[in-house]
């Protein structure tokens, strides 16, 4: 490596540094609290099952949910809406849709209305789904 090059590629050091501190609190609401989230998921239980044995019922069950396509569970009749959405679902879509499910996937069969959903109760609730057997 030539010093130029060394001098060159150091000037993208200070951006990159300014970027992953930008980044951080994002990063830091990713990491939620599954007790939290067992809280929040008593509201979704009443459509939604999770863990060992899980089985769709009025709604998906939610097992795997994490990087999964939207409507593409086997075996649940999802609207014709969310098949087609090209959604998977993350933190950030999931914040989107659980505020405001019909806005982000028109024709949801989705019934709730997203009262006080925020990124932190997203992240508790999704802590608590990831730490349910698949």
């Amino acid at each position: 490596m030539t010093p130029d090059r060394v001098r060159s590629g150091s000037r993208g050091a200070p951006r990159l540094f300014a970027a992953l501190l930008a980044l951080a609190p994002a990063l830091a609401s990713a990491v939620g609290d599954p007790a939290a989230g067992r809280k929040l998921f008593a509201s979704c239980a009443n459509c939604h099952a999770v863990g060992p044995g899980a089985r769709s019922a009025f709604g998906p069950h939610l097992n795997g949910l994490l990087g999964r396509p939207a409507g593409s569970l086997p075996g649940y009749s999802y609207s014709a809406g969310l098949k087609a959405s090209r959604l998977v679902w993350n933190q950030a879509t999931l914040t989107a849709f659980l505020r405001e499910p019909s806005a982000v996937v028109p024709g949801t069969k989705m019934r709730y209305w997203g009262v006080g959903i925020d990124e932190k109760k997203v992240a508790d609730l999704l802590a608590y789904l990831a730490s349910q057997e698949r």
